[in-house]
């Protein structure tokens, strides 16, 4: 059927399946993405509030090569501190300094795991629309197949529309997983970002105390 279809259905069907292998290739990228991140989350996590000394656990984290996003976001954050101590700048504009270089941190290391979702959420959108117009494309032309023919039977119609229906069959394969993956994903980042947020304002009280 796919070999018989019209050379526009073939190309919508071609899109839809480079579509549909770039959305699975995405979604195991980002599965194991934020595998790691909440793994290693959950080791910085278990480690900081052991309570250890910070400057131990910071010259740990600037030397690890594979370090994770929430230590990315303390080291940040206690380097400005440390800066600014050593500077003997006051209290306030200390904490204001480090806050706001965790929060730009923080922002770096959500867009990194945001990345490619708006992808996958086009292809949820749009790749219904896109096997459907295959589908009418190829419905109208099963009809004007039918111009020269006298009588039309079922028999002459249903050849052209079962392969124009494989369009939008593609065209839900494609849509569905990307779909499904965009909102667990979705889930898991803001999770992540709750996490990230709750860390950053009990770090900041430490911080204070600190100073």
């Amino acid at each position: 059927m796919v070999v018989h279809a019209s050379v526009v259905v073939q190309a919508v069907m071609v899109l839809l399946l480079v579509l549909s292998l770039w959305s699975w290739w995405q979604i195991f990228l980002k599965m194991f993405a934020l595998r790691r991140a909440e793994a290693k989350t959950d080791a910085f996590e278990d480690e900081f509030w052991k309570g250890g000394d910070l400057n131990a656990l910071f010259q740990r984290a600037t030397q690890a090569r594979d370090g994770g996003a929430l230590e990315r976001v303390f080291s940040a954050g206690f380097r400005e501190f440390s800066k600014h101590r050593k500077q003997g700048s006051s209290s306030a504009a200390t904490m204001d300094s480090a806050r706001r270089a965790m929060r730009a941190s923080y922002q770096r290391e959500i867009d990194a795991l945001e990345a490619n979702l708006a992808g996958l959420a086009t292809v949820g959108s749009v790749s219904p629309y896109i096997g459907l117009f295959g589908t009418v494309w190829g419905i109208m032309n099963a009809f004007r197949g039918l111009q020269s023919v006298s009588q039309a039977t079922l028999a002459q119609v249903a050849p052209g529309i079962a392969e124009a229906l494989i369009a939008t069959a593609l065209g839900l394969f494609a849509a569905i997983p990307a779909v499904v993956a965009y909102n667990r994903y979705t889930h898991d980042v803001d999770r992540l970002a709750t996490r990230f947020e709750t860390f950053i304002e009990e770090f900041s009280n430490i911080l204070q105390r600190q100073g």
